[in-house]
């Protein structure tokens, strides 16, 4: 047994960063993990997707060099070792937590951690169990992909991200269920290796979640890569057949092929906890939070996917900070969610932050819309990347930005600046006013912001 200021169950990007932090701020900390170090995001998720969508935009942009003048003959795909360069990358990200730890002096307990009330909790590791106790309890035990009766996953033909991340097998086809970040960015990986592609989405259009424009212009370029979009019409069931799968779906469409890959959103690791016993409310499949992260359990807080949406990495990563540094008496921010930016890395990519333009005029907030698109800006012609736009949306009486939508190259790489400017409530004349270095893309940021002032003198 030993006691601890700040014990953290889950190692994610909300987990180890908390931890990290509160031993940067002179608290004992300890990290308990039963598996890898830096959760799903780091070893089966955020990290490893991006290698292997890096290996797909070089495939697809390999086959389009001659428009460059650039001649390498018949482009090929090395489906192994395109997933060996990521396991490689994942094991380099876990590293670097392992490092960190040992560097701010964060004990790392392996095993799986439970709550057992008035500020202890229980470690299982194999046969073994030790309690330990805390001052403050953080449970970040992130999330786990979420599925249908009629569509259970077996590992070999009907898959999660979990197993698809690792696969080397290149099916001939897939179905993916579900067009949100996971299944968008999948569905253009299995694409640019050559497999047959078809989109299953419930909704009337992919990327429902986003800016409608920005869905539409989506659903334009992945029909150019000859991607298949079955819309408005959900599941029924997937299962196996024969060497294959079976799609239904509810408007009787019938759909063959070799894998199907389940991208149906997440659900919240928050069984086996112990919650009920310690005093930790739940609602809607979530822990209950208040502003500062506290649970309705004295000293035990929740922060990432288990608290809620939206469940990404990046607000996990603030409500980790948010949650230590009050634990250690300093006063931050709340967590502005409408500021939290939203990506999906598949190219063209899409980004966003603050609301859209349905959204505000649901709520009658009046705006100002101003599009830019990038066949405008001097940089993408010459990069030859001209397909998508940026949108902003200000408003016409104070000139507060209100939301920015992006879909295009890197589109995540141009929109931290919009998300600084309206995290320091800078507005759109001030905006605007910001020179920026030409040639870049980020000029079509600024651009969009003159056309929503009327003063753009390139549109």
């Amino acid at each position: 047994m030993a006691h601890f200021n700040v014990l953290v169950i889950g190692s994610g990007p909300g987990g180890y960063v908390a931890a990290i932090r509160a031993e940067q701020l002179g608290l004992k900390a300890a990290c308990i993990e039963m598996a890898e170090l830096g959760g799903v995001c780091l070893n089966w998720g955020c990290i490893p997707s991006k290698a292997i969508l890096k290996s797909a935009e070089y495939a697809n942009l390999a086959r389009h060099l001659d428009d460059y003048g650039i001649s390498v003959g018949e482009v090929s795909v090395d489906m192994p070792k395109i997933i060996k360069r990521s396991r490689r990358v994942a094991k380099k990200s876990e590293k670097g937590v392992k490092y960190l730890f040992k560097k701010y002096g964060v004990t790392h307990i392996q095993g799986r951690g439970q709550l057992a009330g008035g500020g202890k909790v229980v470690v299982t590791a194999g046969e073994e169990q030790v309690e330990h106790t805390a001052d403050h309890i953080i449970v970040a035990t992130g999330a786990r992909a979420r599925w249908f009766p009629g569509m259970e996953p077996d590992g070999e033909k009907i898959l999660t991200y979990r197993e698809a991340i690792v696969s080397e097998h290149k099916p001939e086809s897939v179905v993916v269920l579900g067009s949100g970040a996971i299944g968008l960015e999948f569905a253009y990986f299995y694409r640019a290796m050559g497999c047959e592609v078809t989109v299953v989405e419930g909704q009337d259009r992919i990327a429902p979640l986003e800016d409608a424009e920005c869905s539409a212009e989506l659903a334009r370029a992945y029909r150019k890569l000859g991607i298949k979009l079955e819309l408005g019409s959900f599941c029924q069931s997937s299962v196996r057949k024969g060497e294959g799968c079976l799609t239904t779906l509810a408007n009787g469409t019938v759909i063959e092929s070799e894998q199907v890959l389940l991208a149906l959103g997440v659900q919240a690791n928050i069984s086996d906890l112990g919650l009920e016993a310690a005093g930790v409310q739940t609602e809607r499949g979530f822990i209950t939070t208040d502003s500062s992260c506290m649970t309705t359990a004295a000293g035990v807080y929740a922060i990432g996917d288990v608290a809620g949406a939206p469940m990404l990495a990046h607000k996990a990563s603030t409500e980790a900070h948010i949650c230590v540094e009050r634990i250690a008496g300093h006063s931050v921010p709340d967590l502005d969610t409408n500021l939290i930016p939203a990506g999906t890395f598949c190219q063209p990519q899409i980004a966003s932050v603050g609301r859209t333009e349905a959204q505000l005029t649901e709520e009658g907030i009046a705006f100002e819309v101003g599009r830019f698109p990038f066949a405008a800006n001097g940089k993408n012609r010459g990069t030859g990347y001209t397909d998508g736009f940026v949108k902003v949306m200000v408003s016409p009486t104070d000139g507060e930005l209100l939301g920015c939508h992006i879909i295009g190259q890197d589109a995540t790489e141009l929109l931290s600046e919009v998300v600084m400017a309206m995290s320091g409530e800078l507005d759109a004349q001030s905006f605007l006013h910001a020179v920026h270095s030409h040639p870049t893309s980020s000029e079509a940021v600024m651009e969009a912001v003159a056309v929503a002032l009327g003063v753009s003198v390139h549109m």
